[in-house]
């Protein structure tokens, strides 16, 4: 689970909606005053919220670019419905498609997904073709399931879900959570909302999700076929996908390559300056 080093929204940042074809979804949306250089779309992965985002929207708008963070259907602030098919991959790349197309007024958005949420990102370049986005980023995402043991604690986490409520998962999922995940917190404010997300995400969101990261096939190189620029960056340590498979997932993709060398699996939350010039580096070379 990614933990947000803070939750005050920036001065050039704001609460909203974006209401779709698909339905509304909770966003936070960041940019500068005048034209701004792109739109980027950001997507939290499993567990996760548009507020895994809420330090790199600063330096991402200072740099130019209009920023849109979202919340996945089911997850926090964005509602979803008690039917874990509402959840498969396939409808979880129509929204992104949606919020794509709600978003794309002034050209072409730059797609960058976080863990689960690259996962679904590159399935919608795949499916759907590049046309819509200018670039394409996965950070922290990798070519197939996750690594085996943090595989055995998604797996306990569903095994879990329909036997007991979702307060009762949280009392308990700390000693599921990797220490890179969470790191230990003596904030209060941040406590409360990871209590607060955690309880608000849909149970079916986390069944589907958490089956997906299972059996999640190699699609590396139907991505490659794709032609769309990509970036791989990560921390310099994953535990869901080891850095081995990161850059060796680039090289198939003869995509670029940015490694944050003292981040884990949540560069964006751990390293958020470092993150944002690695990303504004990348998009400023395709625009």
């Amino acid at each position: 689970m990614s933990s947000p080093p803070f939750l005050q929204l920036p001065g050039l940042a704001h609460a909203r909606s974006v209401e779709t074809s698909r339905g509304v979804f909770a966003a936070h949306e960041a940019a500068a005053p005048g034209q701004p250089r792109g739109t980027a779309l950001l997507v939290p992965g499993f567990t996760g919220s548009k507020e895994d985002f809420i330090a790199l929207l600063e330096p991402l708008a200072k740099s130019g670019y209009r920023v849109v963070a979202v919340d996945q259907r089911g997850q926090y602030e964005t509602g979803g419905p008690r039917d874990e098919s509402a959840y498969a991959r396939g409808e979880l790349v129509l929204d992104l498609l949606a919020l794509t197309d709600a978003l794309s007024e002034r050209g072409p958005v730059h797609l960058l997904g976080h863990s689960f949420g690259g996962l679904v990102a590159r399935a919608a370049v795949i499916d759907h073709g590049p046309e819509r986005w200018a670039s394409l980023t996965l950070l922290s995402s990798g070519p197939a399931a996750i690594e085996p043991g943090d595989a055995a604690k998604v797996r306990m986490l569903l095994d879990a879900i329909p036997l007991m409520d979702m307060e009762s998962i949280w009392q308990a999922k700390a000693d599921l959570d990797a220490p890179e995940e969470t790191p230990p917190t003596s904030d209060p404010v941040i406590e409360e909302f990871l209590h607060r997300r955690w309880l608000a995400t849909v149970p079916e969101h986390l069944m589907a999700v958490g089956g997906q990261l299972l059996t999640e096939p190699d699609r590396v190189d139907e991505l490659a076929e794709v032609d769309i620029p990509v970036l791989v960056a990560s921390g310099g340590t994953d535990n869901a996908w080891p850095v081995p498979w990161l850059d060796e997932m680039a090289r198939r993709l003869r995509a670029l390559r940015a490694v944050i060398p003292d981040a884990g699996h949540s560069p964006n939350a751990e390293y958020p300056a470092e993150t944002a010039s690695a990303l504004v580096a990348f998009w400023d070379s395709v625009r």
